[in-house]
């Protein structure tokens, strides 16, 4: 699945991965291939993406098998196998 995360300077990532989990109003929850589309504000909170492929982004640190950032909210897309982020 595609994955963007986009704040109002500038594109974070734009890359092929396996899972992205974010942080909902209600939780946590993780976007996969073939999800139903959805529409989410997000909190504060960690932005995990699994991928097997190197991320080359200043923002994302490595943690165990996967990347995470930290965003304080947003917005997030998921339609077709594309997650659009929009954060803070």
């Amino acid at each position: 699945m595609k994955v963007q995360i986009l704040t109002p300077e500038k594109v974070i990532l734009d890359a092929e991965v396996d899972s992205v989990t974010v942080p909902g109003m209600d939780g946590n929850f993780q976007l996969l291939q073939n999800h139903t589309a959805i529409i989410s504000s997000l909190t504060s909170g960690i932005v995990k993406i699994f991928t097997t492929q190197n991320v080359e982004s200043s923002v994302f640190q490595k943690v165990g098998k996967g990347y995470e950032m930290t965003i304080s909210g947003g917005v997030v897309e998921f339609n077709n196998n594309t997650a659009i982020i929009l954060c803070d």
